[in-house]
């Protein structure tokens, strides 16, 4: 334990200084992949907005009508998001907590969404998990990151590949937890904000639904 909390404090520390600014790092605007999917949100229901940084997509899901749970690493992050959905005339719920030490609420949300969280693979299989746990039955993920392609881009994403997604990974992992995969494809994506905007991006895109009844 002695030797894991000065790390940890040093990846606290870290994520605070990014987000220590007064601009909003990745802008105010939704990502587009979510914005794409508006049919699928239903006004009143619950959704967790996971690693949810400054705010940006769990802000604009409350704007949608939905009850909205942001979670993210940072302090500094969860305050300008606050700040943000004040701005808008909106409420969102904070929590902060390191998503592989939290203790997730189960079947507790109609919507999961997560963008660009890259954790290595063997901890992505544990946040698939925990991400479809916490889904009433009949909720839905919806999520995207960076593909493995992205390690040949200079226009972000993880200096360490084994942080990048692989559709056929991300399918096999889904199929054990027995959820139903609604799509899935790797693409290249043209950024519209962001720290790279108009850039192209490798990115692994998925719509999940935990099943109403057990597998």
């Amino acid at each position: 334990m002695s030797k894991q909390q000065p790390n940890r404090r040093s990846k606290q520390e870290s994520w605070e200084e990014r987000y220590a600014g007064e601009d909003y790092l990745f802008g105010t605007e939704p990502n587009d992949f979510l914005a794409q999917e508006t049919h699928r949100l239903i006004p009143g229901s619950r959704a967790l907005a996971v690693a949810d940084g400054e705010g940006r997509n769990g802000v604009w899901l409350a704007g949608q009508g939905l009850e909205v749970l942001s979670v993210d690493f940072s302090a500094n992050a969860l305050a300008k998001a606050r700040a943000l959905a004040a701005e808008r005339g909106l409420m969102i719920e904070t929590v902060q907590a390191d998503l592989f030490a939290w203790d997730w609420p189960l079947a507790a949300f109609d919507l999961v969404a997560a963008f660009f969280i890259q954790p290595g693979q063997a901890q992505q299989k544990i946040l698939f998990r925990a991400m479809l746990a916490a889904l009433k039955p009949g909720g839905l993920l919806i999520f995207e990151a960076h593909a493995k392609a992205q390690a040949a881009s200079e226009f972000g994403g993880p200096d360490n590949p084994d942080h990048l997604y692989a559709a056929a990974v991300v399918r096999r992992v889904l199929e054990e937890a027995g959820a139903e995969i609604i799509s899935l494809e790797e693409k290249t994506i043209i950024r519209r904000g962001g720290r790279y905007p108009g850039k192209p991006a490798s990115v692994v895109r998925l719509i999940a639904r935990r099943p109403s009844r057990p597998q």
